[in-house]
């Protein structure tokens, strides 16, 4: 069984590193009053299981059957066949309708279900970044309809590409990275209870493994596992590089070589084709900055795209600032 789910947290006490959004969560299950929901943040940081958390907390045994989870990233990656082969909704599931058709018609069945021993159930799309702007606008109508007995909770990790009729009507309530300090005590308590038959990491080992993860505590347990269970830890770094850090690392190497429409192409596709944000972009970057320029300049275009990117209304424009910008560094 993978570490992430034996270890993962049961009530709003065990979140690690999320002091203020557990308060505000925790305040809503007490007070049993709940506005619609947005949780963003990075992959890792414990959006899912802060819902989890929610709902338990507000329907108890009752948790599950007032709780409705859709899985947004595989409906709109799978389309009509993952409604189709899914248990929960392939009994709603149209042929002759589009796509879109079922998603409305899924989401009002789900909808119109009666909360059991309660005012309301609980609606959760997570990645809901990967919902179109057309399943958006028919979701924006049920909300509306459904407020009532229904409240309804969207977690991403790019919460610009919520749409205003949406993101208006709900909280924003942001899930930070991990701190490496919090993440190395939570990985050091994991190591003494798994230890028995697997070698140990040393502590070298689990910062090795901190700083791979960058704040993400699912992916930092995950680590921890494969190398207590292989027994290896050398080259964790050159094992966990993404095909994002490639990527991140030619946008540099062309801006290097001053070019920067391809740099800004390579930028583009990670947003479009990997699914990050702007953001998360950014954070790529940094890592490879970090690790083979080390250049003062570079930080401080990083940084200054960074604040821009999260007080701006279109990614990609900012994207290219970014680019411009560093390309001056490089002359």
């Amino acid at each position: 069984m993978l570490w992430t789910e034996t270890y993962r947290p049961n009530t709003f006490t065990e979140i690690l590193g999320q002091e203020p959004v557990v308060r505000h969560l925790s305040s809503f299950a007490s007070s049993k009053t709940l506005p619609h929901l947005i949780l963003s943040g990075p992959h890792g940081t414990g959006k899912s299981t802060a819902v989890l958390c929610l709902s338990r907390a507000l329907y108890g045994g009752n948790a599950e059957l007032n709780t409705s989870v859709f899985p947004v990233s595989d409906l709109f990656s799978q389309g009509k066949s993952f409604l189709e082969k899914d248990d929960r909704y392939s009994h709603l599931y149209q042929k002759n309708l589009t796509l879109i058709a079922n998603f409305k018609y899924i989401l009002k069945w789900y909808a119109s279900l009666r909360p059991l021993d309660a005012e309301y159930k609980l609606m959760v799309f997570e990645d809901a970044h990967a919902l179109t702007r057309d399943a958006q606008q028919a979701l924006r109508r049920i909300m509306e309809r459904t407020s009532n007995t229904c409240r309804f909770i969207f977690t991403t990790t790019n919460q610009s590409a919520i749409i205003p009729a949406i993101s208006s009507r709900c909280l924003p309530l942001f899930f930070a990275p991990v701190h490496n300090d919090l993440i190395a005590r939570h990985l050091a308590a994991i190591r003494e209870k798994e230890t028995a038959g697997s070698p140990p990491c040393t502590d070298d080992d689990l910062d090795l493994i901190v700083q791979a993860a960058g704040g993400d505590l699912r992916r930092a347990i995950l680590l921890l596992q494969a190398a207590m269970q292989s027994g290896r830890c050398e080259d964790l770094l050159a094992h966990t590089a993404s095909e994002n850090q490639a990527i991140a690392s030619a946008v540099l190497a062309a801006l290097r070589a001053g070019d920067i429409l391809g740099a800004i192409r390579r930028m583009e596709s990670l947003m479009i084709d990997y699914g990050l944000s702007g953001s998360e972009v950014l954070y790529e970057i940094r890592t490879i900055i970090r690790r083979e320029y080390n250049h003062p300049a570079l930080a401080v275009a990083l940084a200054d795209a960074e604040y821009r990117m999260l007080h701006a209304n279109n990614e990609y424009i900012q994207a290219g600032a970014f680019a411009t910008g560093t390309r001056e560094v490089f002359i």
